[in-house]
């Protein structure tokens, strides 16, 4: 079953027709969801990801769905071409969600530094530098950009020090770009998702089954219940959430940090 076709979305798309938006980090998860909700409403899209192999699947989806698409490899990360083949394909940029960037998990002694670089140059770096380049486009055309980064921003976890640490960067990298945003009436918010059914919560799960030396499914159990969740979340919840702040009901959510994690946070 495609990723995301088959959950009605609670909104009315409409309003997406014709925009022009970027994807980061589209070729699965997040990315290829919250690009799948794009093409329902009509978006015209620019994705990206380290492989241009890798964005295939995602491609083949959306075009399906009749969206007109892009696909662009940015091993480096490197926003201009990307900003370039927005202008070029499709005459401006209206929405930019910044997705790409996973960050290594594992034991704190054993993380090296170049695990801590590449964490914060994919994610953090990554998403300012994209947010820079597309900006005066987005400016020219009252647009929005959607970072995701994580709950674990919130909750620090010692197993998490490295994802917990770049996920905060990119929470107050938000809220210092929205003041940007109302003098340049350009949108920007963050979402931070919970424990989603991603590949990245599938290592995780199988991570924990390897350090507790039990089955995969007592592991996520063990997960579940450990922290406090109501459930795990699909990634069609994540687009769904997506497209709502990107809607003109969501214009009253600038500069809002919003968590769809289930509970995982568990303070203010």
């Amino acid at each position: 079953m495609a990723m995301g076709t088959s959950a009605s979305t609670f909104l009315d798309l409409g309003f997406l027709k014709g925009k022009v938006a970027i994807v980061t980090g589209a070729s699965r998860g997040l990315g290829r969801a919250i690009a799948v909700r794009l093409a329902q409403g009509g978006a015209k899209l620019v994705l990206t990801a380290r492989s241009e192999a890798a964005l295939e699947d995602t491609a083949g989806e959306v075009r399906g769905l009749g969206a007109e698409v892009r696909l662009l490899a940015t091993p480096e990360g490197d926003p201009e071409p990307v900003v370039a083949a927005a202008s070029s394909a499709f005459g401006g940029i209206d929405i930019l969600v910044n997705n790409a960037g996973t960050t290594k998990s594992g034991d704190f002694v054993a993380l090296t530094d170049e695990d801590w670089a590449d964490g914060y140059r994919v994610k953090l770096f990554g998403a300012v530098r994209m947010s820079r380049a597309a900006w005066p486009e987005l400016k020219r055309r009252c647009g929005a950009i959607i970072n995701i980064a994580g709950a674990g921003g919130h909750t620090p976890d010692a197993r998490f020090t490295i994802g917990g640490s770049v996920n905060s960067a990119v929470m107050a990298f938000t809220k210092a770009l929205a003041q940007v945003g109302i003098e340049d009436s350009v949108q920007v918010n963050c979402i931070n998702p919970g424990l989603i059914k991603t590949d990245r919560l599938n290592r995780r799960i199988e991570e924990g089954a390897q350090r507790w030396s039990v089955s995969i499914e007592e592991a996520a159990t063990r997960m579940h219940v450990e922290q406090r969740i109501t459930r795990f979340g699909e990634p069609h919840e994540i687009a769904d959430l997506v497209v709502y702040i990107l809607s003109p009901s969501g214009r009253l959510f600038h500069g809002s940090l919003i968590d769809a994690d289930a509970g995982y946070t568990k303070g203010m």
